[in-house]
């Protein structure tokens, strides 16, 4: 909600990704980077819905529209970290209480509610 003295905060793009799997790869590349990052998650109508923030650079004359990547899920997300690996002929995507030596592990921030600025 806004003020008169505050201008409304426009909302990021919402894209919904196909599975957890594409969501985790994803976060793994930004974090395999040096990248601080971390999955949301709260519910929406009765959904989990775990996502990531980001921007999207250099589109035309803009620099840096904000992109929401997210998942829905009827299943709770179990864990606090998703934790990544990639191998030659495959790749790990496991939702887990703890971090695990030789994955990237990126932790899962639990939201009260879903944030003021999405529009979902």
């Amino acid at each position: 909600m806004s003020t008169s003295k505050d201008p409304e905060l426009p909302s990021p793009v919402a894209i919904k990704v196909n599975d957890l799997e594409d969501l985790a790869r994803f976060v793994a590349s930004i974090a395999g980077l040096g990248q601080p990052t971390y999955i949301l998650h709260f519910m929406l109508k009765g959904k989990h819905v775990v996502g990531l923030m980001a921007i999207y650079r250099d589109y035309y004359k803009y620099y840096g529209i904000p992109v929401f990547y997210y998942f829905e899920s009827e299943k709770p997300i179990e864990g606090n970290y998703f934790l990544v690996k990639a191998e030659e002929n495959r790749e790990h995507v496991v939702i887990s209480k703890g971090t695990r030596p030789g994955w990237i592990a990126i932790p899962i921030i639990r939201l009260k509610e879903k944030p003021i600025f999405l529009k979902l």
